[in-house]
């Protein structure tokens, strides 16, 4: 975010009350929170798409083979 975005969130919070000021601090906070949350999930994906494919590969395989079985999922 630019110094001038910031510049203008920061006046539009000082134009609340102070209680109102907190409520969206708190806000804002777990919003971040939730942000840098999905960005690790994105990281995290993008790092084994290659083995999340190759995987995937394996199962058509099996599948195709007859190697592969419905799963009983009482059994799990």
């Amino acid at each position: 975010m630019s110094s001038t975005a910031i510049a203008t969130v920061t006046k539009m919070l000082e134009s609340l009350p102070e209680p109102a000021q907190d409520q969206v601090v708190e806000h804002l906070r777990e919003y971040l929170e939730d942000l840098q949350d999905e960005l690790q999930w994105e990281a995290l994906f993008k790092r084994t798409q290659a083995q999340l494919g190759a995987a995937a590969r394996r199962a058509r395989q099996e599948i195709a083979q007859g190697l592969a079985k419905p799963m009983d999922y009482d059994e799990l």
